[in-house]
């Protein structure tokens, strides 16, 4: 029997759904601001996960252009039935200040890969939507409802109403049947069914360092809802040092074997700091029902373990991802997102220069609307990355290269662009976290003259919090750049603002021209080489 290691998926991929569908497994987790939205893994032995799918990757399903930070598409709930994937999901378009605008959205499709329906609008009441269907042939949307007054707390309970297919709308009364536990902050609904019993398991706490799953239930699907006998499932709010931290919200399937596993969240900070630049990751955990029809985990406590007892399943090892890629193939490699826009050809093109990558400089860095910014998530503590760039900036106004990217906040740029006398420069631009204003500052007393043309080779080491740039001009010989940089800053709780970022550590290719004349930048290859053993 394989063992699980916990996060099962590594870097940047939190509020994981899970589904079966006979012997295959799903988990669907948030994408917020980056494009195409909701990444769904699929495994057969819930030990190996591969990249299955982004569903939401056209203009009529989303447009997050003006969306701000940590905003986009909030946990996507994923459900099976009627012969059909049903994929639920937010756009937040505010999350900041009193008010929040959460706009609720159902996709269906008959296999995972598609193809997947134009979106159907649900409601807008609060975020964190999911569709129960219930034996009857019945279907419930839950959420939770945010109340703008925050008379009391802005997680003002679950929201209950009943959704007809036919109509393709919510239909009858609308009630409000959880409030949640004394914890607070309730969220991430999901509803099911056994043994006569409705469960219902919510996040609560935040996603910070108080989050936790709740398990309620009741004998009707509107409540009253009566809390688990230890109220929490999972939490590691009382164990500061357990490695897996701000665990919370998640799912829970039963195997064909009859063995059930529960996802959820989680951080690692890294080691002496609360500070994960990993952001929030997927876990799993074996759970146990009792005899009072209460699920527990197998371990005893609440605390998550890192390493899990797996199913009794044949192992379906999946292939590794390469470290390097030459952008030869007619699509962006699948590790690659970029930020907002449904119009891609805008920003990036793969033919124009066949074997490259070609970036068109858009707005500036930060921008909400339009950036040309193709990144993939951190997924180690250490790791190395290079990439190599052809451009010819003739302003201060053009940038183009390597960048370590959280927000607009929180960046690090190893950037090539040009002098007041239009000669080749290269910089290492920073914002350290500065809420609001986003002020950055340049780590080199003066910059760095390049040749006058030829391509740029640039990289980067990260070791912990240690982040340091390097380029070369054959890709032989390297040159270290700038000081040694704060790689903490990439995460969730760094910066006087951190409260409320919800994505992770991205490192990839970059160029802006604020000038607006598109200047575009070539860049041959991408390589990501990461070493787990500061993870063990």
């Amino acid at each position: 029997m394989a063992t699980i290691r916990n996060p099962i998926l590594p870097g940047f991929n939190p509020d994981p759904a899970f589904c079966r569908v006979g012997d295959d497994y799903y988990i669907a987790t948030s994408t917020f601001e980056w494009y195409p939205g909701v990444q769904i893994h699929h495994s057969r032995d819930l030990v190996n996960w591969r990249l299955a799918c982004r569903p939401l990757d056209r203009r009529s399903q989303l447009d997050m252009r003006g969306n701000p930070d940590s905003c986009g598409v909030w946990a996507p709930a994923l459900t099976y039935a009627d012969g059909l994937f049903w994929l639920i999901y937010t756009d937040v378009k505010r999350r900041l200040g009193n008010f929040k605008d959460t706009h609720n959205y159902l996709v269906t499709a008959p296999s995972i890969e598609g193809p997947w329906s134009d979106p159907v609008y649900v409601n807008s009441s609060g975020f964190d939507p999911s569709l129960f269907h219930d034996d009857d042939g019945r279907k419930w949307f839950v959420n939770m409802v945010w109340d703008h007054r925050r008379r009391r707390s802005s997680f003002d309970g679950i929201l209950l109403q009943e959704y007809s297919p036919t109509e393709q709308r919510l239909v009858g009364p609308i009630k409000n049947i959880f409030k949640g536990s004394p914890l607070g902050l309730v969220e991430g609904p999901h509803l099911w069914k056994r043994n006569g019993w409705y469960y219902l398991t919510v996040a609560e706490g935040g996603t910070a360092y108080n989050h936790a799953v709740t398990m309620a239930r009741s004998r009707t699907i509107d409540g009253p809802y009566e809390l688990h006998p230890n109220t929490h499932l999972i939490t590691s709010k009382d164990a500061a040092d357990a490695p897996l931290q701000r665990a919370g919200h998640g799912f829970h399937v039963e195997t064909s074997t009859g063995e059930v596993f529960h996802t959820h969240l989680c951080s690692r900070p890294l080691p002496g700091t609360r500070r994960s630049p990993l952001g929030r990751e997927t876990a799993i955990q074996r759970v146990v029902w009792h005899e009072d029809d209460w699920l527990y985990l197998a371990q005893g406590g609440q605390v998550p373990a890192v390493e899990v007892e797996g199913p009794s399943l044949p192992p379906h090892p999946v292939p590794p991802e390469p470290e390097r890629h030459d952008f030869d193939a007619g699509e962006l490699p699948s590790p690659f997102q970029w930020l907002r826009t449904p119009e891609p050809e805008r920003i990036f093109s793969l033919s124009a220069r066949p074997g490259s990558l070609r970036l068109y400089g858009r707005e500036s860095i930060g921008s909400w609307f339009e950036q040309a910014l193709v990144a993939r998530r951190q997924t180690a503590w250490i790791y190395s990355a290079e990439t190599v760039v052809e451009v010819q900036p003739d302003s201060y106004q053009q940038l183009a290269g390597l960048i370590c990217y959280y927000d607009r906040a929180r960046f690090h740029y190893l950037a090539v662009s040009a002098d007041d006398e239009g000669r080749r420069v290269l910089q290492v631009i920073s914002c350290l976290g500065d809420h609001p204003d986003a002020l950055m500052t340049y780590a080199l007393e003066s910059d760095l003259l390049l040749p006058a043309s030829g391509p740029v080779h640039l990289g980067v080491d990260v070791r912990l919090a240690e982040l340091r740039f390097r380029w070369s001009e054959d890709g032989e010989t390297w040159t270290p750049v700038g000081p040694v940089l704060d790689a903490s800053i990439l995460s969730d709780e760094a910066g006087p603002g951190a409260h409320g970022s919800f994505t992770g550590a991205f490192i990839g290719m970059a160029a802006h021209d604020m000038t607006g004349r598109a200047l575009p930048a070539d860049f041959d290859f991408f390589t990501y080489r990461e070493d787990q053993s500061a993870a063990d």
